[in-house]
């Protein structure tokens, strides 16, 4: 999720920006017209915010009766702001998810080496299962260095060369070999995170190869959260979207664990973890079997079914309702949680009850403003806690045609604390709505910055993801840390502040946000940028060579 306090002022202003039509490379002038700034309801933002994350909704957890008691609340303010249901006649969308827990995990045993090497269930490693299956036993399994666990035929990289690690378990660094490129250039782009950074792709390319567990080793700075982060994020429920094969082709086991057992497992092993850390960083690496070594660990699995839902409401286009501008923002956060001074419930207040809050403010303000020419749809999407997976089905099982939709705003997390001077485009250089969003800036009067902190994939962390994937352009920005009241400094540290006490804690609570200003200037830049990109003939696409290009050459070929 993007992590930045946000800023804007209300303005009005003529845009001129560069744009394509479908797969027209020719770029053309599109005048946008005045964008008028009602005033945005700071007692909505306050009322919505403080409502989902109260303790009643217990986390908005998908297929809990939080969900039920978000999903009736969320119709109640959409119906009150005057939409109308997004999906022929109904509010919501159904998304079949299967909820997965583990339960009784055993330890997690190294045996074989120098002496043996013990972790401990949630204390030094966690574990789960993307199988639908009641029982995972891994026993006695060979275990595998893998680097990074990246094969990129592309790139002529790949970590599997020259050996079989089926139904073995692979042991997998965090991030990107070039993670610590001070630059963002190389031959991962350096210090801004690929998707084969991500630790859903390792998992994902690790069941490709046929291996029966992954384990992440796990390092704050290229991780980019604490160990407390993939506790609670890993030890509650999982969502998996539903599958015919019940997930037979996914690796029985995947997980973390902590970097001082790492090394005390190579220790053992009699490898240097250190030194095959470097070596994994450069091109031509081998995975390193670690001899004579021997995985042993197993757990239950509580398997239940649920449906759970996206909201989806739409306000008709004044001149041409069949084109589309999404604003999207997840309703889900994790339900109960590991405790906190006994505190248990994950309310998720900023993160991301303030977004689900952003979306009913702005359709009340594009209400009481008049319907732009293209439709505007809000979109609440449940489980992007779980993997983006109700963006992730709502993309591929689109309710308004990907080919006729424009493009979209993505708002996961407010600003709670307070304007800054400048703005993160995270993505920049990717598509054509840099013109867009550097007009707005402008006429801001706030300056645009490089993404401070690449390294940490913000680009694969949201809902926008899913749509970008199959080529629908999304802005996805945010106010950088130069705070107007106490500059750079002051917001490193609360941005600091945030990561480290409240994100993916009982601590993210509504009585934690004490300035709302930097909420209220998101929406602002927020509403410019979506009315902007609804009021024009323009189709943005992703500029000549980006990795989503093809995907929107295709959905919206040239006429």
């Amino acid at each position: 999720m993007l992590r930045f306090p946000r800023t804007t002022a209300a303005f009005a202003v003529l845009l001129t920006v560069a744009a394509c039509g479908g797969a027209d490379k020719a770029a053309t002038a599109v005048a946008l017209p005045d964008v008028q700034f009602p005033d945005l309801s700071l007692q909505t933002l306050q009322d919505v915010t403080r409502e989902l994350s109260s303790d009643a909704y217990e986390g908005r957890a998908p297929g809990t009766v939080g969900e039920e008691k978000t999903i009736a609340y969320l119709i109640k303010q959409y119906e009150a702001a005057g939409l109308k249901p997004g999906n022929n006649g109904k509010w919501t969308q159904d998304v079949p998810l299967v909820e997965i827990t583990t339960k009784n995990a055993t330890p997690l045993t190294f045996s074989g080496g120098k002496a043996p090497v013990t972790l401990q269930y949630a204390k030094d490693y966690v574990a789960f299962s993307y199988r639908v299956q009641p029982k995972t036993e891994i026993k006695d399994s060979d275990v595998v260095f893998v680097g990074y666990g990246i094969n990129a035929p592309e790139k002529g990289w790949n970590d599997y060369a020259g050996l079989d690690v089926k139904g073995k378990t692979v042991i997998i660094l965090v991030n990107d070999p070039d993670w610590q490129t001070k630059e963002a250039k190389g031959e991962f782009n350096g210090r801004a995170m690929t998707y084969y950074g991500r630790w859903t792709y390792k998992y994902e390319e690790a069941a490709r190869q046929g291996a029966a567990a992954a384990l992440i080793v796990h390092d704050t700075e290229p991780a980019a959260y604490g160990w407390n982060v993939v506790e609670s994020s890993n030890t509650g429920a999982n969502y998996l979207a539903e599958s015919k094969d019940g997930g037979a082709k996914e690796t029985a086991a995947n997980g973390w664990i902590q970097l001082g057992k790492a090394k005390e497992l190579f220790a053992s092993a009699g490898q240097d973890f250190d030194a095959l850390r470097a070596a994994a960083a450069k091109k031509g690496f081998k995975p390193v079997a670690l001899t004579g070594v021997k995985a042993t660990f197993g757990f239950d699995n509580a398997i239940a079914r649920k449906m759970s839902h996206n909201v989806i409401g739409v306000l008709p286009g004044a001149k041409r309702p069949d084109e589309y501008v999404l604003y999207t923002g997840h309703w889900d956060h994790l339900g109960r949680c590991t405790p906190v001074n006994g505190d248990g419930i994950c309310n998720g207040a900023v993160d991301n009850a303030s977004g689900i809050a952003g979306l009913v403010t702005l359709a009340q303000a594009y209400k009481k403003a008049g319907a732009p020419d293209r439709s505007i749809v809000f979109l609440a999407v449940t489980a992007e806690e779980s993997g983006l997976l109700g963006s992730k089905y709502y993309a591929e099982n689109p309710i308004f045609p990907l080919g006729q939709t424009v493009g979209g705003v993505n708002m996961d997390s407010l600003n709670p604390n307070g304007p800054a001077k400048d703005i993160v485009v995270v993505g920049r250089g990717k598509s054509q709505l840099d013109a867009y969003l550097e007009k707005v800036a402008k006429a801001a009067n706030v300056a645009i910055v490089d993404e401070p902190t690449p390294e940490k994939g913000f680009y694969y962390r949201s809902d926008h993801f899913s749509f970008a994937k199959l080529g629908v352009p999304f802005f996805n920005f945010g106010a950088g840390e130069d705070l107007v009241a106490g500059g750079k400094e002051a917001g490193k540290k609360a941005a600091e502040d945030y990561e480290k006490n409240r994100y993916h804690a009982p601590a993210d609570e509504y009585a934690a946000i004490k300035n709302w200003d930097g909420m209220l200037a998101d929406l602002k830049l927020y509403y410019a940028a979506g009315r902007m990109l609804a009021s024009t003939t323009a189709w943005p696409n992703w500029n000549e060579g980006d990795e989503f290009r093809a995907a929107r050459d295709k959905s919206r070929p040239a006429k």
